[in-house]
């Protein structure tokens, strides 16, 4: 049977597109030439947005599917999709998409009787179970095809690193060498291309990232590491990435999500929580950090057996850990004598009030005491499940001797706070990488408050310190907006409406006072009836560096990805940055129209095609809509020179 050519998914179309217009002036040190076929695209998706493929002894004999050599159908970290097949594999033999589908939780190995792996190349993120009917329906990229074709983009520029998304980071590397293999991929696309690699992240995938750039450091010399990044990485595009954390994984961690899946809320528990990944986007203080204690070999001290995480003083003067209220709250019940909850003593002798009557005990928790395990160690006596979790997050490193090769000398795989390359629950500095661009969604509902947990609805209202606006639906504003801090002293803002617009509604300040530990809000006015992007830009504080933050209104943190305002602000200024006779760092904001054909459309109150100065009606045989027939007056290329 002869194959088809994969659907390039939009994050693909992105990073290719951002291929022809990426503003690299050096290629490991010599003047970049122009040629877009050196330059290579990186993409790492987010959770659940990888293909799983089975390696099944199972007998399922009233499943009209075959599991034992097939794709484990999930979505692409976008809405749950109406997929038939996986309504198939779940409704007619659930027990066996479970086996495939769920880890033991304390040594992350497969069922005896199906082994699941992550799929490869742009297969294993486009379409989340190919085929010609399910294909079409699964795949949430389709629209950004166009992009490809008509720039005139390479799919063999593109290079989709999927990993197995149920893993901790430590057993992602233990068990399939994914950060060795990664490095390698940067390497060999350098070395195929003649040029460094642009990054593209969604949600867990810029976690991951995260972790690589971490593991690097042990993995290079420390005095070649910024000149490897250089040589391998032009610019990292952050999209949706949960910085601190999101209380969204609390929630599926204790209740259950389905993600739309035909599924008990209970089953769906207990599969997340076999997968140690389930805690890699727990929130976290913004105030703490760990200590890696292989560092010290190369200053001459002593490896300690654990990981030092500490806070600073700022996370017990102020309240909530940087997060905008306390997290979590729940009610205990109380029976008198401590003996009966030995697990909550501690925290009970500062409530003792409360056990009066035997009445309830309230307790909340900050960011801090979810990612410590504090809230789990509450609760481990009502829930067995947490036990499973406390493991994960907090089991000892081994006391191995050291070793010149530091994996050799971890051994097996870590905990997190246990984790010898980087406590994963603790905030980020801006990566040493030439070009960041920070990319999220705002203004959208998000939950940040859970309450209750167990038992009953305690019915009190929330209190906290409101932030200046809600996150993307799904992950908080205050964890998205971490990389505000990555900002230096002087920032530009501009903001300007998302649709094609002629700048009669951009407003722009120039070099707004920013402090790295505060916030940075525009002070700008806007139309209820308009959604807004809004640029945070700063090329000047860290010499040959560029940080921008983009802010998208009602942008939702899964679809994001799919957003045509997302890939055409991306093209713009890619597309900016090769030109040797720009005049600024960033692409210029004062107007944005059509750029394809298929932005061209018609204006039925003028009685002609919208935009006039870019579009015309040019009818072609088979169109089957006037504005079908709006085309651009020149081409791509010609009009992009308006963006000079």
């Amino acid at each position: 049977m002869i194959g088809r050519a994969p659907r390039l998914p939009f994050a693909t179309s992105i990073a290719v597109a951002v291929l022809l217009a990426a503003g690299l002036r050096t290629v490991c040190g010599a003047e970049f030439d122009g040629d877009y076929s050196k330059l290579s695209g990186i993409i790492i998706p987010g959770f659940a947005s990888t293909q799983l493929r089975a390696w099944s002894l199972l007998d399922c004999p009233y499943s009209p599917l075959d599991f034992r050599f097939s794709t484990l159908s999930t979505w692409s970290g976008s809405t749950p999709p109406s997929l038939p097949v996986v309504v198939l594999q779940l409704l007619s033999a659930v027990d066996c998409w479970l086996k495939c589908m769920m880890l033991d939780p304390y040594n992350q190995t497969d069922n005896a009787e199906c082994k699941s792996r992550p799929d490869s190349g742009l297969s294993a993120i486009t379409e989340l179970d190919p085929g010609y009917i399910t294909g079409p329906l699964s795949s949430i990229w389709k629209e950004w095809i166009k992009w490809c074709i008509q720039f005139g983009i390479e799919a063999n520029a593109i290079i989709a690193v999927p990993y197995d998304w149920r893993l901790s980071p430590s057993m992602l590397e233990e068990r399939d060498l994914y950060f060795h293999n990664l490095k390698l991929t940067f390497e060999t696309a350098l070395k195929l291309r003649g040029g460094p690699s642009l990054v593209f992240g969604h949600s867990l995938g810029n976690l991951v990232f995260r972790y690589f750039l971490e593991w690097l450091k042990l993995e290079i010399a420390p005095k070649h590491y910024n000149q490897w990044l250089d040589d391998h990485i032009h610019a990292y595009f952050a999209v949706g990435a949960p910085l601190l954390g999101s209380p969204e994984t609390v929630k599926a961690t204790l209740f259950g999500n389905t993600f739309g899946f035909p599924v008990s809320e209970g089953t769906a528990r207990l599969m997340f929580n076999s997968f140690s990944s389930s805690l890699w986007m727990m929130p976290q203080s913004k105030y703490c950090t760990s200590d890696n204690p292989y560092w010290k070999h190369f200053s001459g001290g002593f490896r300690k057996k654990n990981q030092t995480y500490h806070c600073e003083e700022q996370e017990y003067r102020t309240n909530y850990s940087g997060w905008p209220t306390n997290l979590v709250n729940i009610e205990i019940p109380s029976i008198p004598g401590f003996d009966a909850y030995p697990s909550l003593q501690d925290m009970l002798e500062t409530n003792f009030s409360a056990l009066e009557c035997g009445l309830p005990t309230q307790l909340s928790f900050s960011a801090r005491e979810v990612a410590d395990g504090t809230l789990f160690r509450a609760i481990e006596d009502y829930d067995s499940d947490t036990k499973r979790l406390l493991y994960q997050l907090q089991k000892s490193m081994a006391a191995l001797p050291f070793c010149t090769t530091i994996w050799v000398a971890i051994g097996a795989p870590q905990s997190y706070h246990g984790d010898p390359v980087v406590n994963p629950l603790t905030p980020w500095d801006r990566p040493p990488i030439k070009n960041i661009f920070c990319i999220y969604g705002i203004d959208l509902k998000t939950e940040v408050y859970l309450s209750p947990l167990i038992p009953s609805w305690s019915g009190n209202l929330v209190e906290g310190n409101p932030g200046a606006t809600s996150g993307d639906e799904t992950v908080p504003y205050n964890s998205l907006s971490l990389c505000k801090s990555w900002l230096g002293s002087k920032v530009n803002i501009t903001r300007a409406p998302q649709a094609e617009h002629d700048g009669s509604d951009v407003q722009v300040e120039l070099n707004v006072d920013h402090l790295p530990e505060d916030d940075i809000i525009a002070n700008m006015t806007r139309s209820s009836r308009v959604k807004y992007i809004t640029y945070y830009e700063d090329s000047e504080s860290i010499p040959g560096k560029r940080t921008a933050v983009w802010e998208l209104d009602k942008a939702n943190h899964r679809n994001i990805v799919r957003s045509p305002v997302l890939m055409r602000e991306l093209w713009l200024q890619m597309w900016h940055d090769i030109r040797p006779d720009t005049t600024s760092k960033f692409v210029t904001k004062a107007k944005r129209g059509p750029l394809r054909d298929d932005d061209c459309y018609w204006d039925y109150g003028k009685a002609r095609c919208a935009w006039a100065e870019y579009c015309e009606y040019r009818y072609i045989f088979g169109d089957v809509h006037l504005g079908q027939s709006c085309r651009l007056k020149n081409s791509s290329a010609e009009t992009l020179l308006n963006y000079l």
